[in-house]
């Protein structure tokens, strides 16, 4: 057999043969060419002159003239006779000069017309033929002249219509002919042959049930046999067009809605007469024939519809035809043809988009989409793939039906149990209350939900109990956690806390920590998640649920791909656990879903098919194909139908429609339906035993619907009702009161109300996003059909759709599984890459490839790639789809970067987030929402405005405009719009403002579909506003902003900003009009009383309400100087303020309209409370200077409420900006030879001093002259300070130098250094020439000691003739010649060489993180940082500096986890295993030994020494790579890395003085050493300070007006005089008219080193019985313990420590650092665990500072004699050496040996005290101790102090008056004791050992003298006078005290 091989490779295009398709055309084409039979446009031509040309609309006319006629004869005429009364028809009627009037010219000419046809005429069909004549006649008579000029115009291409090449002699050629084997075509006969069984095996399979009427395919109603007629008309020249043209139009016009005469004159049309049985045949049979259309017409949609987002094919070859007129003509009616079908396509319409008839032939004898699913189908482990067997298909009148039989439950299989409730563990048992056991599908899942943390993925059918499921999974976490709880009600039992977080709702604090459960909405969680803020919310969750995972295939399937992909980065990431259990409705793609959700098939997937269901469910699918009206009376009908069967079977049914309109309508028409057919005593209720006492209750419904309905036995339930009349409905209806209940969905989605019987009537429902009516989503149907059957009384449910027949396949696809989830990802991936980038997850192409790969998109395009675009050969040449999702990242990528929502560096692959993008991602806008904003958005809009531009936005860009609307939108506007709506009613965006100002105006609406539209544009308008607000604020728009801010809180309170600011109150209507009428501002009310207010109103007793509302109004009063003070001044009340007010503080130029500064200030009710609050903050002054700044402070929430404070500069006297510099000289360096010292050279290792060095090396080394040297750091500024030192060494070898730093690192180090060096090489001691280092942190918290010092030192000088030389080292200087001339600097010693003066050239590179909250801006700088290494640094040490030591631990964890996601953790370690865990072996602090295990060391003030030097050493030897500390190692310690990361950056700090701020105490100690006596002293003394200098260059900055002698004298004075009062009133000094004195506490406050607040608190509080808990909470209230951090939560871990501890604290003061100071030492004497390390830290520096505190409280004892009291603080100075409690705890916890075992054994022997231990022999503490060793026990008494005190009465001697004297000698006994260390195990530093020698009083309490003393021998000897009045009889007590242990009293004898 011979076959036509392809001319083309099929890699260019499919298999065509282009000469035999010549061949096939060739008679086609002939046929075209045959000359016409005579008559075919006979009748036309003769009633239409020129009929060849007429235009459409006259042969429109002309088809509907012949129609009417045909329909006149009845459609069966023979063609004579439809001539013969044609013709008379319009000769009768038709004539042009005729004044056509209807009723009287037809009737008149009724009688000529029925002599013609031999029968009556009925009137209207009269009149019809006798318009359409007339109709006809007029249009011939104005286009006649047309038609005569195009006649002409184409008369001569009449004649030649043979086609190019048709008289060619072609035969096929020979080489295009194959022989195919015998073989082969048997092949392919028996395929053919096994398809038709296999079809008629599918046919057949149903029995009786006919799934399609044969007489529908076969016969002369069939599209196979209109194929064949348009066949032979079309050879029979009765048509221009082609036969499956023509058959494709007699299609589309059986399909019109049109009249029969329109159909039949269209056909006649179409087919000429000579074909008119034919149109009677189709006209006779047009139902039939409509319903084999319409069955392709499904079978074709179906098909494009599972393949509607594949692209076209690309042609890759072309055709060359060349065609003659008439062709040309056929094709423009073909084009014209695809265009119609197209736009009805795209319309909706019900007109045919098929462009081949062969395709509806064929499609119309295929089976219906649902056909190949129905039967009984294979169970394995796959999904099912059919319907249940039974299932049958009606074909009714109007529409079809298809029922689907209940699956029956299958039945337990033998190894299959029920998990009962009491095998639960007993705090689950409580979530289950009520329940015996669990069912089926739950007891399936329990062991893996409950006992393991594998993701879940459960696929079940609704009502299932998948619910259930998820508490499973939730006591599973709270059994992990050891809590006790479960879902709000259920969950009580367990104290679990469940909260809803939904919509604008925000979780405080206090209720995110409260809260175990959030139930919440993908899309706010999202929004949460999006926020690095709110990371901390995100890092809690260890459980997330996705109830409803088949909502992927929706719209919002997008949003919860984002969360999960987020999520499973996180814990890659982050290696935390957070276990997903995802929940769905039966799935197809199930596999492919649990892969995404990175399920274990095998162990956490779990399919349950529709025999799971605990109700066995019938359902039924009515698709109707009649139109418009008749299928809305259809619906209606058929809904009763149904509801009626149900209702005569006994049982309820509940009725679902799409508005709350229609429950009300369609309850009425099912009732005058039962009413029609005498069948409403059915529905009856009124036999019901408590009928009566319901209709009453009944009556007093709000609706009046209700009452009328329930008398029919009829309900109704919408959101539109009063709750009560809802509740009513659901309780009658649960009761069986009512017998149809016609609600809403809501019903479905908030009420457990199940029926047997749910009707669903109508699929189509308003979606306001969607701009239109869409079908109803699978969601809701599955839960409306979820309540169909009650479990406890129905064997089985049904769930009845009534739809649109072309909707029919689908809901049958749907709801049984067979339409595959599709990812909607791709929608929405501009958006959600956006949100990556700004969280800071995704930094780059490549990242963002991984982050899709975590997506559902990434597998269903593997899976289905046609779907998403891609095309098969792009699948064959990247099966891994890399390059497409690089494509789809770099397009979105290339999009934002258009819209500036990042910066996307194509080159590097890098994104960078914009504010902009930030902004869009936290509030979620659309990208193209941006696109619209930045296009529109200006720095001056007014307010409509604004509204039209929020109208733009995309999320409104479905809203459309309907016709019915217009009146209601027109009145909306008048009444409700106070602004200008562009566009009006009749514009979409014009609808759009109009509502949105409807919704601020609280206006009613009366449409439903208006009201959808409202509703949803109110969801999107508040966060929309606020966006744009944001924009503003960033671009620093000063009006902008302003406008934004009030509309943001006009659409959240919905109040026009216009009106009356006590709106915002619940203030009754009439007064508020009366204010608004009476023009009545705050301001006048704030000076009004009550009666003057009352009688304005006039409502007199209203008066007071209205002034008390007035205070209630927030406002705050704003002062500046150097810093804002913020002062409430308003009433807070809870119920209007909360517990915090947010402020926007706003600094702005007027002028410039710009905003400099902008921060969200929060106000709580504590500080509203207390005094003012100040806030500090940086603006840029500019030359020339502005009149004027505006500082706002403007409420977030309250209207009006806002505060304006004005910073003039006409008197701002600013500092020079003249920086100047010292240039580097090119100098040749200077070598070592130029010391002239061997011994000096041979200090350094280099052979030349830098640059730098060099220039400064004469006058540091060879000069006097005091040397100011700024240089950058790294510059050698040390080596310079030497040289200063060796200049002394040279002249002035008895001289010492002073090295003052103003850190304790720096001194450490540089004490380290010259030990080595200078100490020991030239054996000089370092006790000693004025080296002031790091100078420039003058300006720093420490500054004002620095210049206490250098100002003492220079007065003191200045008083002396002694000269003492200073040399400064400090960075490059904005002001160096200020300092200069404070330390005395002539211009020879100054240097101050530019900050890019380096000895190593520096790269820097600088991004910014925004945010407000400390923790998420660290955090999001962590993978910035990791980056930085990777590109920087892959190999080099790295330093990372930050700002906190908890920072380091974080920061180290964070790059931890990044390293070991990038498959490389240990890539920061240069160590073998061996060596690595012989160093880990010796650390101490557990976080370094895990994160030196990665290669990473951490740097801080808390390690202790040994720690730190190990990490010093590791870092320096490159064993580590990276090292994160805190700043105090950039001072301290010499350890240069070729990258630095620097995680903070504090505002640039001018060098100003600090010390007006701390006068007090410097000037209090130099009164106490007598440096000033007098008010002159101090002022001289101020003159010296830099603090004075500055006051001369930069007065503005100290509040100071010009630096006139006047003004500054003025200054100084009132600065010493309010400073000397303040001591006075402190008691710290005694001020006479001429001197000051110090006092007591002065003295005391100077020797310590203490605040004079601090020891006026100790006078005030302190007594001569005070007892110990009051000496903890005095201590601890010490002002040394203000700058004591608490961090953020802290005030919580406060709240926990409280209830751990003996002495109570303040409970609403734990943020206060005084607080957190008493906790942590009672937790420090209880030995109890702190909460976390930083606590630690914290311990130390309050341990470090108490000594001190207490030794100066004993002090103010001893001085005020005071026994008791002394021997209390005493007391707790041995508590906070020892960490035990006096008293509490046993002393022999100070022995290091001692344990809790050891202790009990003691205790039970009767030793509980040390000395009880301390005289036994080692014999006799063994035989005590056993069974335990006594050799430690035994050691550490040897070691512990053992003190005899021997005390003599000296005797007076004659003669003298002297008060008597204690001769005291105290001896030390330890023989063994070699050191005078002291126990000390709780203590973070070494103590040494001291005593008091306490002498007193015992009777009086009085405190005679004490005095302290330590052993630097074995001896002291000392004395102790005795009060001067002393009688020897005086019961007097000597004793001896420790200062460090606890409990101990040596023998005094």
């Amino acid at each position: 057999m011979l076959a036509p091989l392809p001319r083309l490779t099929s890699a260019l295009r499919g298999n065509y043969d282009a000469d035999q398709a010549y061949l096939l055309r060739k008679p086609v084409l002939q046929s075209l060419t045959l000359r016409r039979p005579h008559d075919e446009w006979e009748l036309a031509r003769k009633i239409v002159p020129g009929w060849d040309d007429a235009p459409s609309d006259v042969r429109q006319a002309y088809k509907q003239f012949i129609g009417a006629v045909v329909e006149l004869l009845n459609g069966e005429a023979v063609s004579e006779e439809l001539q013969q009364v044609a013709q008379a028809a319009y000769a009768l009627f038709g004539g042009d000069d005729i004044e056509y009037e209807a009723t009287k010219t037809a009737l008149a000419k009724r009688n000529e017309l029925e002599n013609l046809v031999g029968y009556s005429i009925q009137d209207s069909i009269l009149k019809k033929i006798a318009q359409l004549a007339h109709k006809l006649g007029s249009l011939q008579w104005t286009s006649a002249h047309e038609l005569n000029v195009h006649r002409k115009a184409e008369g001569a291409e009449e004649n030649d219509r043979s086609e190019f090449g048709a008289d060619f002699d072609f035969k096929p050629p020979a080489r295009f002919i194959v022989d195919v084997s015998l073989d082969e075509d048997l092949l392919l006969e028996s395929g053919q042959s096994s398809t038709k069984s296999f079809e008629k095996g599918q046919y057949a399979a149903f029995g009786t049930s006919s799934i399609h009427d044969s007489a529908a395919v076969k016969g002369s109603m069939s599209l196979r046999w209109l194929k064949d007629q348009c066949a032979l008309i079309t050879r029979s020249g009765g048509s221009m067009l082609s036969g499956d043209e023509l058959a494709m139009a007699l299609c589309r016009v059986l399909l019109s809605n049109k009249a029969g005469d329109e159909i039949a004159g269209e056909l006649l049309d179409l087919v000429g007469d000579a074909a008119f049985e034919t149109v009677q045949h189709l006209l006779s049979h047009r139902k039939e024939f409509v319903d084999v259309i319409q069955h392709g017409l499904m079978i074709l949609k179906s098909e494009k519809m599972s393949s509607s987002n594949q692209p076209k094919m690309p042609t890759y070859g072309t055709q060359v035809t060349v065609q003659t007129e008439h062709e040309r003509q056929l094709d423009k009616i073909r084009r014209k043809e695809e265009k119609r079908a197209k736009r009805g396509a795209d319309t909706g319409t019900n007109d045919i988009g098929v462009d081949d008839f062969s395709s509806l032939l064929l499609a119309s004898e295929r089976k219906q989409p649902f056909d190949d699913v129905i039967g009984t189908g294979e169970r394995g482990d796959s999904l099912v793939t059919s319907l249940p067997q039974g299932t049958t298909r009606k074909h009714m009148k109007g529409y079809e039906e298809v029922k689907i039989p209940p699956t029956p439950t299958a039945s337990l299989k033998p190894d299959e149990k029920l998990i009962e409730i009491r095998e639960l563990d007993e705090f689950a048992q409580a979530a289950f209350q009520g329940y015996k056991s669990l069912n089926r599908v739950q007891s399936r899942i329990f062991q893996a939900t409950y006992y393991t943390n594998e993701n879940i993925l459960v696929c079940a059918p609704t009502g299932a109990g998948k619910t259930n499921i998820a508490m499973i999974a939730v006591l599973h976490e709270a059994l992990a956690a050891e809590v006790t709880a479960t879902f709000s009600r259920r969950l009580s039992p367990l104290n679990l806390v469940v909260r809803e977080l939904t919509g604008d709702m925000q979780l405080t604090k206090n209720e995110i920590e409260e809260t175990q459960m959030i139930v919440t909405t993908p899309e706010k969680w999202d929004v949460i998640t999006r926020k690095s803020s709110d990371m901390s919310l995100s890092m809690l969750v260890k459980l997330i649920i996705i109830d409803e995972v088949h909502l992927l295939n929706d719209e919002r399937g997008s949003v919860i791909e984002a969360l999960v992909a987020r999520t499973l980065r996180q814990v890659e990431s982050m290696q935390s656990m957070i276990r997903i259990v995802g929940l769905s409705a039966t799935l197809p793609t199930y596999l492919e879903v649990a892969q995404f959700l990175r399920v274990n098939p095998e162990t956490g997937l779990f399919f349950f098919d529709s025999s799971y269901r605990p109700v066995p469910l019938a359902q039924q699918y009515i698709g109707i194909s009649e139109r418009d009206y008749v299928k809305n009376e259809l619906f209606n009908t058929l809904c009763y139908e149904k509801v009626v069967e149900s209702i005569k079977q006994g049982y309820q049914a509940l009725v679902f429609v799409h508005t709350r309109k229609d429950t009300g309508k369609t309850a009425r028409t099912l009732i005058d339906l039962a009413v029609n057919v005498g069948e409403i005593e059915l529905f009856s209720n009124a036999d019901h035993p408590q009928f009566e006492l319901i209709k009453k209750d009944v009556s007093k419904a709000k609706s009046r619907e209700v009452v009328e309905f329930f008398e029919s036995g009829f309900g109704i339930h919408n959101a539109g009702m009063m709750r009560s009349d809802r509740s009513l409905m659901e309780r009658l209806f649960a009761d069986g009161l009512l017998k149809v209940l016609v609600c809403t969905a809501t019903l479905a989605w908030g009420v457990n109300l199940p029926a047997h019987t749910v009707v669903i009537k109508g699929t189509q429902l308003y979606d306001p996003k969607a701009g239109g009516w869409r079908d109803l989503g699978m969601l809701d149907v599955m839960q409306i059909f979820g309540r169909a059957g009650r479990p406890q009384f129905d064997k089985s449910g049904e769930g009845i759709i009534i739809t649109t027949h072309d909707k029919l396949a689908y809901y049958l696809r749907l709801l049984t599984s067979q339409l595959p989830i599709e990812s909607q990802f791709l929608g929405s991936l501009k958006d959600n890459l956006n949100a990556e980038v700004a969280l800071g997850t995704v930094t780059n192409v490549k990242e963002a490839c991984a982050w899709l790969g975590y997506t559902y998109l990434f597998i269903r395009m593997k899976t289905n790639p046609l779907a998403y675009g891609i095309a098969w050969e792009e699948v064959r040449g990247d099966p891994l789809m890399g390059s497409k999702q690089r494509a789809f990242i770099v397009d979105a990528a290339r999009s934002l970067d258009k819209a500036k929502m990042m910066r996307f560096d194509e080159k590097s692959g890098n994104f960078y987030c914009t504010e902009l993008g930030r902004i869009a991602s936290h509030f979620y806008l659309q990208y193209s929402s941006v696109e619209t904003y930045n296009e529109m958005l200006r720095r001056h809009m007014s307010e409509s405005e604004v509204i039209t531009m929020v109208a733009h936005s995309s999320e409104f860009e479905n809203i459309v405009v309907r016709e019915e609307e217009q009146d209601e939108l027109e009145n909306l506007a008048r009444k409700a719009c106070p602004l200008e709506v562009k566009g009006g009613p009749t514009d979409k965006h014009g609808k759009i403002s109009i509502l949105i100002q409807v919704y601020i105006s609280r206006a009613p609406i009366d449409s439903s579909s208006l009201h959808s539209d409202a509703q949803y544009i109110s969801q999107s308008l508040a966060r929309i506003m606020r966006a744009l607000f944001e924009i503003c604020l960033r671009r620093g728009w000063s009006e902008m902003s302003s406008l934004l801010l009030e509309y943001c809180k006009a659409v959240d309170r919905k109040i026009w900003p216009h009106l009356h600011p006590l709106r915002q109150f619940d203030l009754s209507p009439q007064i508020l009009w009366k204010l608004e009428e009476r023009n009545v501002d705050l301001d006048r009310l704030y000076e009004m009383e009550e009666n003057e207010i009352g009688a304005l109103i006039r409502f007199s007793h209203q008066g007071k309400s209205v002034k008390q509302h007035v205070g209630y109004f927030p406002y705050v009063n704003l002062h500046a100087t150097v810093d804002l003070s913020i002062a409430p001044e308003f009433v807070w009340k809870d119920r209007y303020h909360g517990m915090s007010e947010r402020w926007w503080i706003i600094v702005e130029d007027s002028e410039n309209d710009t905003i400099y500064h902008s921060e969200l200030f929060t106000l709580t009710k504590k500080m509203a409370k207390g005094t003012p609050t100040k806030i500090s903050f940086n603006v840029p002054i500019f030359e020339p200077h502005p009149p004027q700044y505006f500082i706002r402070a403007i409420s977030d929430s309250w209207l009006h409420a806002e505060s304006l404070f004005t910073v003039s500069f006409h008197n701002l006297t600013l500092p020079q900006t003249q920086i100047t510099h010292t240039e580097l000289l090119d100098l040749k360096p200077l070598p070592l030879s130029a010391l002239g010292n061997k011994m000096y050279e041979d200090l350094y290792r280099f052979s030349h001093f830098n640059p730098i060095q060099t220039q400064a090396f004469h006058v540091l080394y060879h000069t006097d002259n005091n040397v100011l040297l700024g240089a950058p750091t790294g510059s050698g500024k040390t080596i310079s300070a030497e040289l200063a030192m060796l200049h002394l060494f040279n002249t002035q070898p008895d001289m010492k130098v002073v090295y003052i730093a103003p850190l304790k690192a720096i001194v450490r180090e540089r004490m380290n250094d010259w030990r080595k060096r200078l100490v020991t090489q030239l054996g000089k001691k370092m006790v000693g020439l004025m080296i002031l280092d790091e100078i420039h942190l003058l300006g720093a918290d420490r500054g004002p000691i620095l210049e206490v010092i250098v100002s003492r030192m220079r007065y003191i000088s200045s008083q002396t003739d002694r000269s003492i030389r200073f040399v400064g080292l400090s960075t490059a200087l904005a002001n160096a010649r200020d300092l200069a001339d404070w330390l005395g600097v002539m211009d020879d010693g100054l240097f101050n060489f530019k900050p890019s003066v380096r000895p190593v050239p520096l790269e820097v590179h600088i991004q910014g993180y925004p945010g407000k909250f400390y923790c998420p801006r660290m955090n999001s700088m962590n993978k910035p940082a990791y980056a930085a290494i990777s590109s920087h640094s892959p190999n080099k040490p790295v330093l990372i500096f930050v700002s906190s030591r908890r920072q380091t631990r974080l920061t180290a964890l964070d790059l931890i986890q990044l390293a070991a996601s990038d498959e490389k953790p240990r890539q920061f370690l240069s160590m073998e295993d061996n060596s690595l865990d012989m160093i880990l072996s010796q650390v101490s602090d557990t976080n370094l030994r895990h994160t030196l295990q990665f290669g990473i060391g951490l740097h801080h003030a808390g390690l202790n020494d040994r720690d730190r030097s190990l990490v010093e050493e590791l870092f320096s030897n490159n064993k580590i790579q990276v090292l994160v500390c805190t700043s105090t190692l950039a001072w301290g310690v010499n350890l240069p890395a070729h990258l630095v990361i620097i995680k903070f950056l504090y505002e640039p700090f001018p060098v100003e003085s600090n010390l007006r701020e701390h006068l007090h105490d410097h000037i209090n100690a130099e009164i106490v050493s007598g440096t000033i006596s007098n008010k002159e002293e101090a002022i001289i003394y101020l003159t010296w300070t830099y603090l004075y200098r500055r006051l001369v260059v930069n007065p503005s900055y100290y509040g100071l007006e010009d630096t006139e002698t006047n003004t500054l004298n003025s200054f100084l004075s009132r600065l010493v005089e309010t400073t000397f009062e303040d001591l006075e009133d402190s008691g710290c000094i005694r001020v006479d008219d001429h001197s000051v004195k110090y006092l007591i506490l002065g003295k005391i406050a100077s020797q310590y080193y203490l605040s004079y607040l601090t020891v006026s608190m100790f006078g005030s509080n302190i007594g001569p019985n005070t007892s110990l808990e009051v000496f903890v909470h005095i201590l601890s209230a010490a002002a040394e313990f203000d700058e004591l951090p608490v961090r953020h939560n802290e005030d919580n871990l406060n709240r926990i420590l409280s209830e751990n501890v003996p002495y109570p604290v303040d409970q609403h003061h734990l943020d206060d650092p005084h607080v957190k100071a008493n906790l942590l030492f009672q937790a420090h004497f209880s030995r109890a665990e702190l909460p976390i390390s930083d606590y630690v830290t914290d311990l130390k520096s309050v341990l470090d500072q108490s000594i001190r505190i207490i030794q100066a409280m004993i002090d103010i004892c001893a001085n005020s004699g005071w026994l008791e009291s002394a021997l209390a603080c005493m007391h707790l100075l041995q508590m906070i050496i020892q960490g035990l409690w006096f008293e509490r705890d046993s002393s022999l916890w100070m022995l290091p040996s001692m344990n809790v075992n050891l202790l009990d054994h003691l205790k039970g022997r009767g030793v509980s005290t040390v000395p009880a231990l301390l005289n036994l022999s080692h014999e006799e503490l063994r035989r005590l101790l056993q069974p335990f060793s006594a050799s430690e026990l035994y050691q550490d008494l040897q070691h512990f102090p053992r003190v005899d005190v021997k005390v003599k009465l000296q005797d007076e001697k004659e003669g003298q008056s002297k008060p008597p004297t204690l001769n005291i000698r105290a001896q030390l006994k330890n023989s063994r004791r070699s050191t005078s260390r002291a126990f000390a195990l709780r203590f973070p530093k070494a103590k040494q050992e001291a005593w008091w020698l306490v002498l007193g009083n015992t009777a009086s309490s009085e405190l005679y003298g004490l005095k302290r003393i330590s052993f630097a021998d074995r001896v002291v000897n000392t004395r102790m006078e005795l009060p001067q009045m002393f009688n020897i009889q005086t019961m007097l007590r000597m004793g001896a005290r420790s200062t460090g242990y606890h409990r101990v009293q040596p023998k005094v004898i």
